[in-house]
């Protein structure tokens, strides 16, 4: 785990962005029941913790992804992130909609695209990545040269993973559900005990029922 990934998952559990809750689980949207919720937009009504993953984002994408000439975020969680960030370095932002608008122009990108833009997409966190390829694929289909995707944080299910390298995207992030575990077990958010359950539902997340 490197400084980076320590710094986001101790800030993320700090504010409770993240939470743990291995005895009581979650129940997400799509039914799933899981013993961690994200939510990283708390982090932006904390200036320094949304600074320092501002400025990690935009490290990230001029470290990775070279010269880049547009960031485009993900509605709605990624949209305040990719703000930030396309202000920090100086470039055009777009968002991509879930679904085209029913009305107006319809459209499903709103902002400027430009023909053959190299452009990086910006995501708050990565479940099966399939709404945040969904964004990728409207992009390209915009005729946008989509060299890569950021988020904050992953989940690293192994879905997510065969989601992206079929659609042939790469996905950065700066902190990931491993060392989330490692960081809470560190400071007690979390028993040892708890880690096997919380590795469980990882490896099989729709599947998982708590005991």
């Amino acid at each position: 785990m490197n400084e980076v990934a320590q710094k986001v998952a101790e800030s993320l559990l700090q504010i409770k962005a993240i939470k743990l809750q291995p005895k009581k689980p979650f129940t997400w949207a799509s039914g799933w029941k899981s013993p961690i919720y994200c939510d990283n937009r708390v982090a932006l009504s904390h200036p320094p913790i949304r600074t320092y993953i501002r400025q990690k984002l935009s490290e990230l994408i001029q470290e990775e992804f070279g010269s880049v000439e547009m960031i485009s975020g993900v509605a709605t969680a990624g949209i305040p992130q990719g703000v930030l960030v396309a202000q920090d370095l100086g470039l055009p932002f777009t968002y991509v909609r879930g679904n085209s608008k029913d009305h107006g122009r319809e459209n499903q990108i709103e902002g400027e695209v430009v023909s053959g833009q190299r452009a990086v997409v910006v995501e708050d966190l990565i479940s099966t990545g399939k709404s945040s390829l969904k964004a990728v694929h409207a992009l390209r289909a915009a005729d946008c040269n989509v060299v890569g995707l950021v988020s904050i944080f992953t989940y690293g299910f192994a879905e997510a993973e065969a989601n992206f390298t079929e659609a042939k995207c790469r996905h950065l992030s700066l902190c990931n559900y491993d060392d989330l575990l490692e960081v809470a077990a560190k400071h007690n958010y979390i028993l040892n005990s708890d880690i096997e359950v919380l590795e469980q539902w990882r490896a099989n997340p729709s599947e998982w029922s708590p005991e």
